[in-house]
């Protein structure tokens, strides 16, 4: 396979001298090749995105509506194909690339919907005759940086949301899962997507960003990413007065409180942290246990975690496939073993083989420690002893991130306390902190993100709100 950005409706030709390997996660063998963008590639790419946005923005809902189903259809039937991508580029098992691509073809279909509310108001005026209203209005090109972990659903978010509004997209893929952009762009193409509406560049992340963030003709990023570098996105988009919305990182709590069911808690922290090998800014990272039934959740979550097969991401048996990259693990061992040195009891796990970090979880984990305040990226357990549901509360606020949240209750005055004074974007009453839907709010406070991603959420950030008066008759003026 072979790879290049993807430009006015084409892809680009380049000399085969100029590609790239694209090395497997899993075993580090060559997988496809790829050429890696220059600026001026990217240039190209928002000046046909430019040339392309006054047809495009004058579109019929309905028409625009048509195309996205369609290429939600593309999607599906591009299934094999892309979860081949997902597993050979990005790592993903074999269970998280089956349910990435129909979510993200739902997710294009619930979109597609949305083509027809983009909608404005009518307000009453003080003056006589007046007709006072609201209209939305596309901004015109819109830039998407998307993130390696879930490559077609952060994607399709960026993109999908532009159409509908009736912009024309930029899309810069993550540099590990550049492939699966492009291939979203040959999806759209046959979706009957006109050319030059998405183009997708590949390319070295500040340097791409570089371009974006200095041309005019770019009105908004949207950026899915690490909090260091969402707040880089923010202040250099501030500098020049452009647009942006930021969907960071995480440490999410789950909180466990002791009238929960522990067997359903082991269950749902399982599946909230241990999914695609916890590379996820929404996993449930730190699982906060109210005292009486904490030895008793350690004890089971333990022993489940135990059972998790780790290894080849196409065998439809494995939980835990491969690391992004090479780096992750060192770093992830080196915070577990300070854990342990300020007290904390790794239960088990604690050990890796290649890009492959094995289910871990440690006990008795404080705030002074690197594993409970940062994001490490793999499927480790930071587990905290709670006196109350009040000390509980204080535990999952004591982050500087605050984007998913969950809590495991019956008692349903506390569920609603804990609803209401979680310094986080998504609370999840009963349910893993892992969930997303294409209608709702998603985004978080803190470092976890400004603005939000999502149904009518997503349709404010990409259009520009007009006010307009129309006067009947004549208006009467003091002089």
């Amino acid at each position: 396979m072979i790879s290049t950005p993807y430009i006015a409706g084409k892809s680009i030709e380049v000399p085969a001298a100029s590609l790239s390997d694209v090395l497997n996660p899993a075993d580090h063998r060559p997988f496809a090749k790829i050429f890696i963008a220059e600026e001026k590639h990217m240039k190209q790419a928002i000046g046909a995105a430019y040339a392309a946005k006054d047809a495009w923005g004058a579109t019929l809902a309905g028409e625009r509506e048509h195309i996205l189903q369609r290429a939600a259809d593309e999607l599906l039937a591009a299934t094999n194909e892309v979860v081949e991508l997902l597993i050979g580029e990005g790592g993903s098992t074999f269970g998280k690339a089956h349910f990435e691509v129909p979510f993200a073809a739902n997710l294009v279909r619930t979109i597609a919907g949305e083509a027809r509310h983009v909608r404005g108001d009518v307000f009453p005026s003080d003056v006589p005759g007046m007709i006072s209203m609201s209209i939305r209005r596309p901004l015109g090109v819109v830039a998407g940086i998307s993130p390696f972990n879930f490559p077609v659903i952060l994607s399709i978010k960026k993109i999908a949301f532009a159409l509908a509004a009736g912009n024309t997209c930029v899309l810069k893929p993550s540099e590990e899962t550049s492939l699966v952009g492009l291939k979203l762009a040959e999806v759209f193409e046959r979706a009957g997507l006109p050319a030059g509406v998405l183009n997708v560049v590949p390319g070295d992340g500040p340097r791409m960003a570089q371009v974006l963030y200095d041309d005019p003709r770019v009105k908004l990023i949207a950026f899915t990413g690490s909090s260091a570098v969402g707040r880089m996105v923010a202040t250099e988009c501030a500098k020049r007065g452009k647009r942006f919305s930021l969907e960071m990182g995480g440490k999410s709590p789950l909180i466990v409180l002791k009238d929960a069911d522990v067997d359903y808690a082991v269950d749902t922290a399982c599946f909230g942290l241990f999914i695609h090998q916890g590379q996820i800014c929404m996993a449930g990272s730190r699982i906060i246990v109210e005292a009486p039934i904490y030895e008793t959740f350690l004890e089971r979550f333990v022993k489940k975690a135990e059972m998790m097969k780790v290894g080849d991401p196409r065998d439809p048996h494995t939980v835990i496939g491969p690391l992004i990259r090479s780096s992750q693990c060192p770093m992830i061992d080196r915070k577990l073993k300070e854990a342990v040195a300020k007290g904390a009891r790794l239960l088990t796990g604690g050990k890796y083989e290649g890009n492959f970090y094995y289910p871990t979880v440690i006990a008795d984990v404080t705030p002074e420690m690197a594993a409970f305040r940062d994001e490490l990226f793999g499927p480790v357990a930071a587990v905290s002893r709670a006196t109350d549901a009040d000390h509980a509360l204080a535990l999952a606020n004591n982050s500087t991130y605050g984007l998913s949240s969950a809590v495991l209750t019956n008692n349903m005055q506390l569920a609603m306390k804990f609803a209401m004074e979680l310094e986080a974007g998504m609370v999840h009453l009963n349910g893993p902190t892992v969930h997303d839907e294409g209608i709702v709010p998603f985004g978080g406070v803190k470092d976890s993100g400004s603005g939000r991603e999502g149904g009518r959420w997503s349709l404010e950030e990409m259009t520009e709100v007009k006010w307009v008066t129309i006067q009947m008759g004549r208006r009467q003026y003091p002089f």
